[in-house]
């Protein structure tokens, strides 16, 4: 019997509060895939990467679905131990006093934080495992430092520890390198390419070129709540099919593996 897709969604309907942003929505991504998400401010990417989180659910039908490894149904801390999750907007979450070790803690227990009766669940295992996680990213340094005393960079290798927790096998980062600097951006995409040289299976949303690795072979390309592309990054990736989706001129250029994008001249 074949394994059952990492992610399988069909003929999908998806409302965002008072917006319907998906319909007809069909989307299947294997296990062991390497895959970017891309596309404008607005296609989409973050209500399709909340469903795939399960914080949003598509319209009941008789002939559509969302399923997770095969399933419809999943408890949430369940799901954690088979996909860790990476995003700005669950960094904005923590208090800026929580520190780092309490942060990847927290990731046991699918929490914000582990506060009051929580803190009391912590077992010996999960201290040590944290720790080890905390030095394995190069921040065990740091294991007492409160968010607020961090480096942008710091704060997401913390927040990316949280996810590796459980082990999980696949890896979603949202636009992983927003306000990283240079040093800190290409750290970080060392880390994830390091990842997925282990196995990890990663699901790369951004809207950024340069941010997708040459481990990730596949690109879905969205734009106004629908896929426009689906394919490998060269065939994806061309300054045609991207000028059109962002409605201005664009250049594309690949070097060592890397898809770069810069402004056509108007001229």
């Amino acid at each position: 019997m074949s394994e059952p897709a990492l992610i399988d969604i069909q003929n999908a309907t998806i409302w965002r509060g008072s917006t319907c942003v998906f319909e007809a929505l069909d989307l299947r991504v294997e296990q062991h895939e390497r895959i970017a998400i891309l596309g404008p401010n607005g296609c989409g990417k973050t209500t399709l990467l909340k469903t795939i989180n399960r914080e949003l659910y598509p319209v009941a039908s008789s002939n559509s679905h969302v399923r997770i490894l095969g399933r419809d149904r999943w408890n949430v801390w369940e799901l954690r131990k088979h996909i860790g999750i990476v995003s700005h907007d669950l960094q904005q979450r923590y208090t800026a006093t929580t520190t780092a070790l309490e942060v990847v803690l927290s990731g046991f227990f699918a929490s914000i934080g582990v506060h009051g009766a929580l803190a009391e669940r912590v077992t010996k295992r999960q201290l040590e495992a944290a720790r080890v996680i905390l030095h394995e990213l190069g921040i065990g340094d740091l294991d007492n430092t409160m968010l607020k005393r961090m480096s942008t960079g710091q704060q997401r290798r913390v927040l990316l520890g949280r996810a590796l927790v459980h082990k999980p096998m696949t890896l979603i980062l949202d636009e992983p390198t927003t306000g990283l600097d240079l040093a800190a951006s290409f750290d970080y995409l060392g880390r994830i390419r390091t990842l997925a040289n282990k196995g990890h299976n990663i699901v790369l949303v951004t809207h950024h070129l340069n941010e997708i690795p040459p481990e990730v072979e596949r690109v879905v390309l969205l734009a106004e709540g629908r896929v426009v592309a689906d394919g490998d990054k060269a065939s994806v990736l061309t300054e045609k099919t991207l000028s059109d989706v962002y409605q201005t001129p664009i250049r594309v250029i690949e070097v060592d593996s890397f898809f770069l994008a810069y402004p056509a001249s108007r001229v």
